[in-house]
């Protein structure tokens, strides 16, 4: 019993010092620029950077000291598709939907991975395995349709090897 009390309270301990350095980091994100209250995006892409998305704790603490609402940092961010507000998998795919890609089978492409990763654009696997995001273009109009895994472009791809390209990545 007295083990387990003691576990307890380093995690409790533990908890606060994260909390602690979360606030810490947000602090010298906030402060880096030059007028807080007016570079929201800035402020928003830093986090992102430091964090890889977008936690509601750390938009809620953004607002409050740089004199803004939570509902305003969130509908910037929900606005523009560079952020996310959930944590992103190892492995990020993205599927062109340009107008050529979109011509020769994107939204398949969409689907069949929505289907085989069970997940939506924006969100991630349970197992954080795979973000899955839908981009306007990526300049590979030549190459359609496409879809661009950790920067790996995989050209004129059809629904029915998507499941085999996947399987690549652990």
């Amino acid at each position: 019993m007295i083990l387990n009390s003691g576990v307890e309270d380093m995690a409790e301990n533990d908890l606060e010092e994260l909390a602690w350095e979360e606030k810490r980091k947000l602090e010298k994100i906030i402060d880096s620029v030059d007028k807080p209250e007016s570079q929201k995006i800035e402020i928003l892409q830093k986090t992102q950077e430091e964090y890889g998305w977008l936690k509601g704790e750390h938009m809620k603490y953004i607002a409050g000291r740089i004199g803004t609402s939570y509902t305003d940092l969130y509908g910037i961010a929900s606005f523009y598709s560079q952020f996310t507000m959930h944590p992103p998998g190892r492995h990020k795919v993205s599927v062109c939907m340009g107008t050529s890609c979109h011509v020769k089978g994107a939204e398949e492409l969409m689907e069949e991975l929505q289907e085989l990763l069970n997940i939506g654009p924006g969100e991630t696997t349970e197992d954080r395995r795979f973000s899955l995001n839908q981009v306007r273009c990526l300049g590979c109009c030549g190459l359609a349709p496409v879809v661009d895994i950790d920067g790996e472009i995989y050209s004129r791809v059809r629904a029915s090897e998507l499941e085999d390209i996947l399987e690549d990545y652990e």
